[in-house]
């Protein structure tokens, strides 16, 4: 548990969930270690009484069999609290079930928790939680709410780093209205930490209190550990060597169409296709797929076939690729880093800590269906019922071909180009600064 609770973006999702009259018990959703716990202890505070099981922990092995044997929510809570000694009192207390994943009869009790106790506050999390979700009748499903959690964006990160002046700055200007130079100068260097760091809360925290890069980069490399020791546990089916191998794969393919026969040399392209939707399903990995984007919604003329893949934190992504962390702090070296895939996966998970958190993350880009045509358009995304194509830069320079190309093909009015440049205006295209990636799908048009 972390000291100093770094606030959330998710902190105002819980706290509307709290205060709502029609209540389904919460699943927090998310890949281990983004901060699903921290949020909600941070949220105990609101009540009177916090009671926190987590299924893994031997302390609270005695819980198990209080789900086993009872699917009465009332003789559930009689009887955790007389074991925690903890009053469970509708409207005063947290029940918090951590873990739950290692608990399937806890799982199940959330369905009549809402049936017969909605006006009790009940969260669960859980690492590998989307694991055994898969199990659950879709009618149970439905009488839960879901919210996904992923690490820190860069504006959460500014708000760690008390650069709360910065933070209300950037929320007023626009491509019409741009940063003096100075700021834009102070944002894109705190933008080149965050990607170097990524957002993991226990890493953005050690930064955040004066820990050093070096003491940043030691945290990342016992996570990306505790990733792969993680891959056991995903499924008896899958080795975890193949599962590990597919993942590096990934991440060496950042940025470009994912080709099957470059992932691994033991697996055939189902036992791939399995450990990607492994993966995703557990958070660590997000796709981004074509799609014609002739009209909305944007999943309707997807392709499958062509299809990105990338992983969910850029500070993970350049502990595993062993860059050298200096050189990512240089502004004159960032576009020369893996040649720009680093900034379109932070612009990538920007835009998926920005949207509705209630629904998995999806991602798109285009690509012109035409032999021998190599445009391509980095992501494609609804704003509004406008369908809006994205280009990134990792500098300052580059051709707008493939962008005026899907801008006439399908009638769009607007395109925005993200870059090392300041807020802009170049014809039809909006020009935000990568460090404001965040706001494209927050600002209007």
């Amino acid at each position: 548990m972390m000291k100093n609770y770094l606030k959330r973006r998710i902190d105002i999702d819980l706290l509307e969930w709290m205060k709502a009259e029609d209540r389904k018990p919460l699943v927090l959703r998310g890949a281990r270690q983004v901060g699903k716990s921290s949020a909600v202890r941070e949220l105990s505070k609101k009540f009177a009484h916090f009671l926190e099981i987590n299924f893994e922990n031997k302390n609270d092995s005695v819980a198990k069999p209080v789900f086993e044997r009872n699917s009465n929510p009332k003789t559930i809570c009689d009887e955790l609290s007389a074991i925690y000694e903890t009053p469970i009192v509708a409207g005063k207390t947290l029940l918090f079930l951590d873990e739950i994943q290692s608990c399937p009869d806890a799982i199940s009790s959330l369905r009549f928790f809402y049936e017969q106790m909605p006006e009790l506050h009940v969260i669960a999390a859980g690492s590998l939680l989307e694991f055994a979700l898969q199990n659950i009748p879709s009618y149970a499903v439905g009488r839960l709410r879901s919210v996904y959690m992923y690490p820190f964006s860069f504006e959460e990160f500014l708000q760690a780093m008390n650069n709360a002046i910065l933070l209300d700055k950037l929320t007023a200007v626009s491509p019409l209205n741009p940063l003096p130079n100075e700021l834009h100068k102070k944002l894109t260097g705190l933008l080149l930490r965050f990607v170097a760091i990524g957002g993991m809360p226990e890493v953005v925290s050690k930064y955040a209190s004066g820990g050093s890069l070096l003491e940043c980069q030691n945290i990342l490399d016992e996570l990306t550990e505790t990733l792969y020791n993680d891959f056991a546990k995903y499924k008896q089916r899958v080795p975890a060597m193949r599962l590990g191998e597919v993942f590096s794969a990934i991440i060496a393919q950042t940025g470009q169409k994912f080709t099957y026969s470059r992932a691994s040399t033991s697996a055939n392209q189902i036992q791939m296709k399995e450990c990607i939707e492994l993966l995703k399903m557990a958070g660590l990995v997000y796709s981004v797929t074509h799609t014609s984007s002739n009209g909305l919604p944007l999943a309707a003329e997807t392709n499958a076939r062509y299809r990105k893949l990338m992983i969910f934190d850029t500070g993970i992504y350049q502990r595993f690729l062993r860059l050298e962390m200096a050189n990512l702090l240089l502004e004159d070296k960032f576009e020369q880093i893996n040649k720009g895939a680093l900034a379109e996966m932070f612009v990538g998970t920007e835009l998926i800590k920005t949207q509705n958190n209630r629904l998995p993350a999806e991602l798109y880009y285009w690509q012109r269906e035409k032999g021998g045509s190599t445009a391509e358009v980095d992501y494609v995304v609804q704003k509004e019922q406008n369908i809006l194509p994205i280009e990134v830069k990792a500098g300052v320079k580059g051709a707008m071909q493939s962008m005026f190309l899907f801008l006439a093909e399908k009638q769009q009015p607007n395109g925005i180009r993200c870059s090392l440049e300041n807020f802009n205006k170049f014809q039809n295209i909006n020009i935000y600064p990568l460090y404001a990636a965040g706001k494209i799908l927050e600002q209007r048009l």
